[in-house]
């Protein structure tokens, strides 16, 4: 039941986000960064735990995930380091993952020879 949960749930929000894209004038850029201020409010919220509970990686995988991520990340810094912490919690809590995705990225580049469209 997870792997159905989670294929649902993120099939969902990957609908909601191909109507954004066919139905308004709203670009790629836009949808995602709604997307990652979504996963933060609901993490502010308190919603955000309970629903990746159920959805599992139908809930983490998307943007939602990262969101919610850096939200988490700026709260425990802020309770470390106070002020300071709102400038150092996000990057933080976000620099493995979006190291990872550089690395892995460049070494794909590598391996598969992309080339310019013209």
């Amino acid at each position: 039941m997870e792997y159905f949960n989670a294929f649902w749930v993120g099939g969902l929000i990957c609908a909601l986000c191909q109507i954004l894209l066919d139905r308004t004038k709203m670009l790629p850029g836009r949808i995602m960064v709604t997307l990652v201020c979504t996963g933060a409010v609901l993490s502010f919220l308190g919603l955000y735990d309970p629903f990746a509970e159920y959805a599992g990686a139908g809930a983490s995988v998307p943007l939602l995930g990262f969101g919610h991520l850096l939200f988490q990340g700026v709260k425990d810094a802020v309770k470390e380091s106070g002020f300071l912490g709102l400038f150092q919690g996000g990057l933080k809590a976000g620099a493995v993952g979006t190291s990872a995705a550089l690395i892995f990225a460049y070494l794909a580049s590598w391996i598969f020879q992309p080339k310019m469209k013209k």
